[in-house]
């Protein structure tokens, strides 16, 4: 993933930012936002989204080159990817267009998954579960999902799911904004 990198370094010097005043936006340091340009530190994805606000651009940018109104997103063109430093499988099923407001993906998390990293963002998440369980904690409550169970939410609200059994749990998730 050395392109995401590079865009993140050529969208910085687009902008004339040197690496302090994309650390001032971001909150992210320095060292860490030159480390990221050169491609020698893993990218989470919290990092990244607070990237792509900086630049006023969604995360996608970072993954591929939007064409405009490709509305289909055949099966062979359905491409999986993982976020560095995580195990979560990834599927857009999103089509892909500039005026696009949500985002739709095919979510494959491990087994025996732990809640991780608390997040936070703006906009709504809505999941549906197709295989497996999965247990979201919404601020300090807990929903224990099953096959055929669906969750909506703010995502304001901080957040978290984990996946408690032995075999990979599958879900569909449909969230704004675009992330991807």
């Amino acid at each position: 993933m050395d392109y995401i990198y590079k865009k993140i370094k050529e969208l910085r010097v687009k902008e004339e930012m040197t690496l302090k005043d994309l650390s001032e936006i971001t909150g992210l340091s320095v060292s860490f936002l030159s480390q990221i340009e050169r491609g020698s530190s893993s990218l989470a994805i919290t990092s990244l989204k607070k990237i792509a606000d900086a630049f006023n651009v969604t995360m996608s940018y970072f993954f591929e080159e939007i064409e405009n109104n490709n509305y289909a997103l055949r099966k062979e063109d359905q491409k999986p990817f993982t976020l560095i430093g995580s195990d979560v499988g990834y599927i857009r099923l999103a089509g892909n267009f500039r005026e696009k407001k949500l985002e739709a993906m095919k979510v494959t998390l491990p087994p025996n998954r732990p809640y991780e990293e608390k997040t936070r963002h703006p906009g709504e998440e809505f999941y549906y579960v197709l295989k497996g369980i999965v247990i979201f904690k919404i601020e300090n409550q807990e929903y224990v999902l099953n096959v055929g169970d669906t969750i909506h939410f703010p995502s304001g609200k901080i957040h978290q799911w984990k996946n408690p059994t032995n075999e990979e749990s599958i879900l569909i998730s449909v969230l704004t904004p675009t992330i991807f």
